[in-house]
Parts: C-alpha cells; sequence; structure tokens
C-alpha cells in the first residue's frame, strides 16, 4: 500500500470512528424526551410536594425523589457517604411586639408592625428619643452628625422606603431601636410569615425596627411637629434629642432547621482530577393559606432536565462512554430565599473549585417568554457564558449550530440588564469563585412566583430541545481534552 493510501484509509477510519462517536452521543442525547420530562415534572410539581419550600416537608419530599432517580442512574453519592449536603437554616417567629409612645400603647398591624429582620429580643424604655430627619449616615450626608444616638431609640421620617438602609445606618450610629414613619402606613402590613435565614445573625444583627404610620407623629413629637415638618421641607438639620418616654418589646423565638442539596456523581476516566458540576434549584415558595405555588417551570424544568441528562450520562456510561471528567448532578434548595444551596457549596463543595471546569445551570425552560411569536418561539437565553472562559461560548454555539440550531438570545447577559439575571439564579455562586458558568433561560412570564405556575402549562417540545443542547454542551465540556480556560476578567 502506498503511503498516500496509508494516508487515504486512516482518514477515512478516523473519520468513520468520529460519525461513529457522533451518533452515539446524539442517541443518548434522544433519551431524554418530553414524555419523560413531563412524568417527571408531574411528580415535581405535585400537591404531594406542597411547593417544595426550603426547609419545610414538600422540600425534603423532593428531594428524596430526587435522591431515588440518582440511584436509580447509578450515580454515586455526592456528600459524605450520601445524597444529601445538608445546611443549617434558621426560622423566626415573632411571640409579642408592643410600642408605647408618650404613654398611648399603640395597636400591633393597625398603627405600627416590627419589620421580619429584626433579629433579637428587646425589653426597653427610656424617656428620650432621637430624631434624625432621612435616616441618612454616609460620606455624603449624615442625619446623625449632630445627635448621639448609642443606646437610644432613634425615629426616622424617610422618603423613601430602603429600610436595610435605614437599618444600617442606625447599628453604624449604635442605636438601640429604630422606629421608621411610613407614609401610607394601612393595617395588614405586618409581615404574616415566620422570616428564615441560613445563620444566626444574634452577634450581627440590624437593631430591631418599628414600622409606624405617620398619623402617630403628634403623637410622638407634640408641639415639636410643626417645626420639625418646616425644617425637613426646608432641607435645613433636623436631628435632635427630644424628652418623649418610650418602651417596647420585641419577642421572638428562633427555630434550628435543615435544608439541603441533593449530589449524585458519575466518575469520568482519565480526567476525574476534574470536574463539570450541572445544577438546577428544585426549591420554590411552598404554599401560602394552603394556596399551593407549584413552581412548575421555576425551576421544575431545570430541575427535572437534570434528572434526565443524568439518565443519558448513566445510558452511556453502560455502553462503555463514561465521561473523561466527573460529573456532578447537584439539585439545590434556598434558591428562593437567596441562593442559599448553592452559596453553601461554593463553600464547601464536592469537588475542588480549581478543578471544576464549569458550571452549567438551568433555571426556568420550560415556557415561552410572554410576546414571542412564531418562528422565535425555538429560543432560549443564554447568560454568563462569555463573562470567565473565551472558551465557552464557542463550545456552546458550536455544538448547537450542529443539533437543534435554537435562536440562542444574549438580552439578559447584557451588563445592562435592569432585570440583574446574571445575579439572580446559582450559577452566580460558581462565577464568583472563578468557574466559568453558562445559565439558560427561558424568561419570565405572567404565572412567576404564582400559583398558576402549573405543569399543564409546559411547553414539552421546547422542553426536551432545551434539555438536549444542554446536554451536548455538558457532554463536550465532560469530553474535551483541556479544562475551560479562565482568561477573561
Amino acid at each position: 500500500m502506498t503511503l498516500l493510501k496509508q494516508k487515504i484509509s486512516l482518514f477515512f477510519i478516523l473519520a468513520l470512528s468520529y460519525l461513529q462517536a457522533f451518533t452515539q452521543v446524539e442517541k443518548f442525547a434522544n433519551t431524554i424526551t418530553s414524555s419523560d420530562l413531563k412524568d417527571h415534572l408531574y411528580k415535581i410539581a405535585s400537591a404531594e410536594m406542597k411547593g417544595r419550600e426550603t426547609a419545610t416537608e414538600g422540600q425534603r419530599t423532593a428531594a428524596a425523589y430526587i435522591e431515588e432517580q440518582f440511584k436509580q442512574y447509578h450515580l454515586l453519592p455526592g456528600w459524605e457517604g450520601g445524597y444529601q449536603q445538608q445546611f443549617p437554616v434558621f426560622r423566626d417567629s415573632l411571640v409579642r411586639a408592643s410600642l408605647n409612645i408618650n404613654g398611648r400603647e399603640l395597636e400591633f398591624d393597625s398603627e405600627f408592625y416590627v419589620t421580619s429582620n429584626s433579629g433579637f429580643n428587646i425589653a426597653f424604655q427610656s424617656g428620650e428619643i432621637v430624631f434624625a430627619g432621612l435616616g441618612r449616615s454616609d460620606t455624603s450626608s449624615d442625619d446623625y452628625k449632630n445627635v448621639n444616638a448609642r443606646g437610644k431609640v432613634v425615629v426616622v421620617w424617610p422618603k423613601a422606603a430602603d429600610y436595610y438602609s435605614l437599618q444600617r445606618a442606625a447599628k453604624k450610629n449604635g442605636a438601640e431601636a429604630l422606629l421608621i414613619v411610613q407614609s401610607r402606613f394601612s393595617k395588614g402590613n405586618a409581615p404574616r410569615e415566620a422570616r428564615m435565614y441560613v445563620r444566626d445573625y444574634r452577634q450581627d444583627s440590624l437593631p430591631n425596627t418599628f414600622v409606624v404610620s405617620d398619623k402617630l407623629l403628634p403623637v410622638i413629637f407634640k408641639d415639636h411637629l410643626a417645626g420639625i415638618d418646616k425644617a425637613m421641607k426646608a432641607g435645613t438639620d433636623v436631628s435632635k434629642s427630644y424628652p418623649v418616654p418610650v418602651k417596647l418589646e420585641h419577642a421572638k423565638i428562633t427555630e434550628h432547621l435543615q435544608s439541603s442539596n441533593v449530589i449524585g456523581v458519575m466518575e469520568g476516566t482519565d480526567k476525574k482530577q476534574q470536574a463539570v458540576v450541572l445544577t438546577a434549584h428544585y426549591d420554590h415558595l411552598g404554599a401560602r393559606d394552603s394556596v399551593i405555588y407549584y413552581g412548575a417551570d421555576d425551576d421544575g424544568s431545570g430541575t427535572v432536565t437534570v434528572l434526565e441528562i443524568a439518565q443519558a450520562f448513566s445510558l452511556a456510561a453502560g455502553a462503555g462512554m463514561k465521561p473523561r471528567r466527573t460529573i456532578i448532578f447537584m439539585t439545590v434548595s434556598g434558591e428562593e430565599k437567596g441562593l442559599w444551596g448553592s452559596a453553601y457549596y461554593s463553600d464547601h463543595p464536592a469537588f475542588p473549585m480549581d478543578s471544576t471546569s464549569a458550571n452549567v445551570n438551568i433555571d426556568m425552560i420550560g415556557r415561552i417568554e410572554k410576546g414571542r411569536k412564531g418562528d422565535s418561539l425555538n429560543y432560549i437565553y443564554v447568560v454568563g457564558d462569555n463573562r470567565l472562559s473565551s472558551d465557552l461560548r464557542p463550545i456552546s454555539e458550536g455544538l448547537n449550530s450542529k443539533h437543534h440550531k435554537l435562536h440562542f438570545d444574549y438580552k439578559y447577559n447584557s451588563p445592562d440588564d435592569p432585570e440583574r439575571i446574571y445575579y439572580r439564579s446559582d450559577h452566580y455562586n460558581f462565577a464568583k469563585k472563578g468557574v466559568p458558568a453558562i445559565f439558560y433561560f427561558s424568561g419570565l412570564h405572567e404565572d412567576y412566583h404564582r400559583p398558576t405556575d402549573t405543569p399543564d402549562k409546559i411547553r414539552y417540545d421546547l422542553l426536551s430541545h432545551r434539555a438536549q443542547t444542554i446536554f451536548y454542551t455538558t457532554w463536550e465540556i465532560a469530553n474535551r481534552d483541556e479544562m475551560l480556560k479562565r482568561d477573561l476578567p
């Protein structure tokens, strides 16, 4: 055989090998079906799961279902010998709150309420209050500069309701408690739900904050109110201490709860010391007064996509095509509360972050955003793919052009995105650690965060195409020769 014939023969052998591998990958992608996605989603977004609120029975039921699927797919337990990475959650419930000013006992929920982030128990009385105007305290304006607020009750009368900034300013100046005067105060504003958080804020808590109606200003300041009102309208300094008897109480109980991320692992082959993490959040808003918030799209659609992609990889492994890199399939909880589960994982990773090639995150990919019509339905929003690695977008777009040819819309990837979507899902906690991340999203709709986000409204045909597209990208990242470069600021 001549050298030329040998080269031609080798070319055809390599081409055939590539074609066979390509066909095999397509075969596994095609196991991600509309019917399987639908079956999983009608379970995840069922009444049995009770809206999957973090640290509740419904969330634990959903976690058990996901864990069972991971076991069926022969995934390894991903956290200390088990499939669930537990993290602590605290829940505060109000026991009582009272506020007495100038001898008048105010009525809770009709004349005042206590903010849900009031962090500690207090019973306090004083013969003095400090009025701090708009309540600002920064380098450009300081309403506390002429008063001593330390250990005292502070009253502020803000123009805008940025309560957190007001609380931070009061804390900075040592206030014992904060009274925020609110215009348009109406009965029924008091928080009805127990407050959850993920660390004990007791040593770093903000001042307990009482919100009072502006109709009570004459009760608080009496004859001084006219002068205060005039000075505030003129923009002159109004900060001053007043001899006003005040007595207040806030009592709560704190429960120590737990939530969990569900983690299944498929160990890689020659590059198993590197990983790809596939994520979606499985928690939602729970139930309110027995009305269930089903969360079919948010993020039941992402959760079932993770399950189906995990099954596709499992089938590939069973056929002798395990991924080169380890793949961590993880559904996280606490996303709706503030990205808690992914934040906990990023601080306690099952795999080192510097050995994690990428995070592929899925959050709401089952619906059509309002306003889209006709040919524009075959789309997906892609977010974050060009933030940290110059490799990620070419991989993503190249694979899409070979397969379903979705329209990749980068609207929400803009640094000027008013919705700030890049910062609102679990990939962000990986990106903060320097891990290249790509986030798939199909947009907001009229059922977002409503009880009407139900599985019958999902476009399962579109969901399956989107899920297969994500599978191809995950497959490529897991099997390429090199980890993704981390070369962008």
